[in-house]
């Protein structure tokens, strides 16, 4: 077992990770009959990780960790943390209940992980006691630190936000609402070295409009499949390049949004085709994650060549 760094220097490393990279989301390889892929996983990794992204999170939503057994889950884990070899924090998905994403999390203190993202509960709706309760039931049971995911069912008020934040290995919150007015709200009540990050679905559409509320760190799903063009993008938001974050913006991000609305799941099923259409060995999406159909195949082959074609880069 490897022993994590403490709350306060994980934070440092994620905070200067993420002024310096986009978060990268890795995809979950398996084979064409569902089971896992190691090796491929493995390369998927490295690759990501050559791309320079400012963490990386295995088994999150983009990764599949609905679908992942606990065996899977520790292969997935112990990979990454062996290809980023210390170079970048790896923060791994955990969830369902407490109970069983404490089973998770200590899984994932074995194989090395620096800290976890807490994904949303599993099927019902809580009151704010029980959200906050979730936090620190996981709290008590792990040295982790802790990262909170609020999208779907979970939404935190100002209050309890000021409540898990208390909490000692609680560092962060990714947010996936995009209601920046709930938003700020939570940034001007959490403690000064709390963590946030941008987690909507395609971060890069809404980057602007969350640094306006003081958060200009983002996951980037692109990156799993094409870090040129995420690399651009995250190169031109900071350096105000507003022509270039337009262009890209306009001709490949809100096209690849529109695909993406088309069905239910592809959010992930359209990031795994496009990685393949790279060459990529990621494999099929798991059931009830369905692959695109052959004519939104041929849309998102057309997009990514048009998307680096922006950035001089080639299929």
């Amino acid at each position: 077992m490897t022993v994590s760094a403490g709350p306060v220097a994980v934070a440092q490393r994620l905070r200067d990770g993420m002024a310096g990279g986009v978060l990268s989301f890795p995809l979950t390889a398996f084979r064409d009959d569902g089971a896992l892929d190691p090796d491929g996983y493995r390369a998927h990794v490295a690759e990501r990780l050559a791309a320079a992204p400012g963490a990386v999170f295995p088994a999150c939503g983009t990764g599949e960790f609905f679908s992942l057994d606990e065996d899977e889950y520790r292969q997935v884990v112990t990979i990454t943390v062996e290809e980023a070899a210390g170079r970048v924090p790896v923060v791994a998905g955990t969830g369902y209940g407490w109970a069983q994403a404490v089973r998770f999390a200590r899984i994932a203190e074995d194989a090395g992980a620096d800290a976890l993202l807490v994904l949303p509960h599993y099927l019902v709706t809580a009151p704010q006691d029980g959200l906050v309760a979730q936090l620190e039931q996981i709290a008590a049971r792990t040295p982790l630190p802790l990262i909170a995911y609020q999208r779907g069912q979970v939404a935190f008020t100002a209050d309890s936000l000021r409540r898990i934040a208390a909490v000692a290995n609680v560092i962060g919150l990714k947010d996936g609402h995009s209601d920046l007015d709930r938003l700020q709200r939570l940034t001007l009540a959490a403690p000064e070295d709390f963590l946030f990050f941008n987690g909507a679905s395609t971060a890069e559409i809404q980057a602007r409009a969350y640094a306006t509320v003081g958060v200009p760190a983002y996951s980037s799903a692109v990156h799993a499949f094409a870090p040129e063009i995420a690399g651009a993008l995250f190169t031109a938001l900071r350096d105000d390049d507003h022509g270039t974050v337009d262009k890209l913006l306009r001709e490949f991000y809100v096209p690849l949004v529109e695909l993406r609305d088309r069905v239910p799941g592809y959010a992930v099923s359209l990031v795994k085709a496009a990685a393949r259409i790279r060459g990529h060995r990621v494999g099929p999406v798991r059931a009830p994650l369905t692959d695109p159909s052959p004519a939104d195949l041929a849309a998102l082959t057309a997009l990514l060549t048009t998307g680096l074609d922006l950035v001089g880069a080639t299929l």
